[in-house]
């Protein structure tokens, strides 16, 4: 009989390390690592190295960060989505991605399971095994924070110290920070430990050394930086702002070429300037209480610089150029998207055919957008489109040279729609 291969989910730090080993001693199998590099940065530094001296007998770092803005973070801003009206939803699209690049490795290895770290309590756990579901239904899942047997064997942290110690796992088995991050191209999220408690105050100077991808509004520069974003059908496709050659090469960002002042970049390259810009001006620092699938509240605290500038970009520009009941239409869908992404339903049937919706309402958003960033805002400073549907003619309050617009007509259009709102107040007046 062949031995038993699992592919995991690994990140390099404490418990996916634990993992890892457990992983293969407790099921007696050939376990191999994998790690999507999805924009974190210097978290993969070493990572291979660290997963072979672990037990892995192959480590895959796949990289998915043109992927990710692609396919995933783009089709999400042209929905709109904000789940619960604050969230940009930057790990919830983030799984998906994750587990659709792990999967076909596990198919291209052989492997017959998948494993995870999420625990039992968050909503990871959901958005990892049903996009197994959808992607690889024979599969098999396994989810160690759900067997009591792990639980058992590692109640808290302290446990993994002694067991990496003992199994001489390279891990840094530090004191534990009094919070917990993922990081990723859209944003990077912060709870647990201190931030459980909603009185907390994470924007006081204690606490601002946990921030990452931006600067306290407070600390921004006092002179605002004003920012011109190219879009082609609800795409931004290029940027104009003052050092931007400076900054492509600092990013390592490689243009696209030029159009009209524009350089343009891929959705990646899109998000990593953006991203530099929104944070060093304060931008997309939210605080919230959530409500998770699995039915708890939790607090996060979140920095989503470059996704906060392109979604109030795009926003803009579809006001200029979006049909007001197209709008209305896409716009009634953004809370069942938005929760859809957050729950884990991208691979759903309904998620796609919403989809598809919102790729026809996007067909006429193209145009240019300037914005204002300053202190954490981001002000709408112009929008131009050859696809507008603003008639300044029209809309003017001095005298319509087009004659497109009879001030007369309102009376008839008034009356009309205030025919309802007549009778009801005829048949439901008090009677005295």
């Amino acid at each position: 009989m062949s031995k038993r291969k699992i592919l995991v989910a690994y990140s390099g730090g404490l418990d996916t390390s634990v993992l890892l080993l457990w992983l293969k001693h407790e099921f007696d199998a050939e376990v191999i690592a994998y790690c999507a590099d999805v924009g974190q940065g210097e978290e993969l530094d070493g990572l291979e190295a660290k997963a072979l001296s672990t037990g892995a007998s192959k480590c895959f770092i796949g990289d998915l960060r043109e992927e990710f803005a692609r396919d995933f973070i783009y089709p999400m801003m042209q929905a709109g989505a904000l789940y619960e009206g604050q969230y940009f939803l930057g790990t919830s699209i983030a799984r998906p991605v994750i587990a659709k690049g792990m999967i076909e490795v596990a198919k291209q290895e052989g492997a017959d399971s998948v494993a995870h770290g999420a625990t039992g309590k968050g909503n990871d756990q959901v958005r990892f095994e049903l996009t197994a579901a959808a992607l690889a239904p024979e599969l098999e899942v396994i989810a160690p924070w759900r067997m009591a047997k792990f639980r058992e064997q590692f109640p808290g942290r302290s446990e993994m110290i002694a067991y990496a110690a003992k199994e001489n796992i390279p891990v840094q088995a530090s004191a534990k920070k009094p919070y917990s991050m993922d990081r990723n191209l859209l944003h990077i999220s912060f709870e647990s430990g201190m931030l459980e408690d909603p009185w907390f105050d994470a924007t006081v100077p204690d606490v601002r050394d946990m921030y990452v991808l931006s600067v306290a509004p407070e600390d921004a520069p006092d002179a605002p930086e004003y920012v011109q974003m190219l879009f082609e059908k609800g795409d931004c496709v290029g940027v104009q702002v003052e050092g931007l050659g400076e900054l492509l090469s600092k990013l390592d960002v490689k243009p696209e070429g030029t159009e009209n002042g524009y350089t343009r970049l891929t959705p990646y390259g899109v998000m990593r300037v953006l991203n530099a810009l929104g944070g060093r001006n304060g931008v997309g620092r939210v605080d919230m209480v959530e409500n998770r699938f699995v039915g708890m509240k939790s607090r996060g605290v979140y920095e989503t610089p470059g996704g906060t500038v392109l979604f109030h970009a795009h926003r803009r520009m579809e006001s200029l150029t979006m049909d007001r009941e197209v709008m209305q239409v896409r716009d009634g869908l953004i809370p069942r998207y938005s929760t859809l992404v957050y729950n884990g339903f991208w691979f759903a049937p309904e998620r796609k055919a919403i989809q598809a919706l919102v790729t026809e309402s996007q067909k006429h958003v193209s145009g240019e957008v300037r914005v204002k960033l300053y202190k954490g805002n981001v002000m709408a400073a112009g929008v131009r489109s050859p696809l507008s549907l603003y008639n300044p003619d029209v809309a003017t309050m001095e005298a319509d040279p087009t004659n497109a617009y009879n001030q007369d007509d309102a009376t008839g259009f008034i009356r009309l729609n205030g025919l309802r709102l007549k009778t009801a107040a005829a048949v439901h007046r008090p009677r005295g």
